[in-house]
């Protein structure tokens, strides 16, 4: 099985000002694009797991990143040693926000500063992570595997897509 991988991310924006007697401008056009073959070393990748989910209101839910219960779209068991990518984005249409990390035990958390570190994904939003050296960010099974999303209030579920592309080893 191979997997070719494009992850692109570009912000273009203008600035402008009229002045009395001229405008000042500024124009930012700043792109990057990360390519990852097949393989599991530097801009290599061979594990695929993406899906549409909803929480309930407050619920939480642990991916278990090295576990059997994440299939691919090929319907294998994505089991990840190692998450090159991992992109969270949250339906325009909450009313909560989405919470990425956090997990009480077993956290896959070397992507922040310490297990009860969330990033808040408000609603329409997103969070893109990519680490597309060798190391990556580790996933250490039955100590390390736990990605927790959670759903930020009561009173209403939210929705959520979610893609993590990685390796095997």
């Amino acid at each position: 099985m191979t997997l070719a991988t494009k992850i692109d991310l570009s912000v273009i924006a203008a600035l402008s000002n009229a002045l009395d007697l001229a405008s000042a401008d500024s124009t930012l056009n700043l792109s990057q694009q990360y390519r990852l073959a097949t393989g599991t070393g530097a801009d290599k990748a061979d594990r695929l797991w993406h899906d549409t989910r909803t929480l309930a209101a407050s619920a939480t839910e642990d991916l278990d990143l090295a576990g059997t219960a994440l299939l691919d779209p090929l319907n294998t068991t994505a089991v990840f040693a190692r998450v090159k990518g991992l992109l969270v984005v949250a339906d325009r249409l909450n009313v909560n926000n989405v919470l990425v990390g956090g997990a009480a035990s077993n956290a896959f958390i070397n992507w922040v500063s310490d297990a009860t570190d969330k990033v808040v994904v408000r609603p329409g939003g997103a969070l893109l992570l990519v680490a597309p050296d060798a190391t990556g960010y580790a996933v250490t099974a039955t100590t390390g595997d736990l990605l927790r999303i959670g759903n930020s209030g009561a009173g209403s579920s939210v929705t959520y897509k979610i893609v993590i592309v990685g390796a095997s080893a």
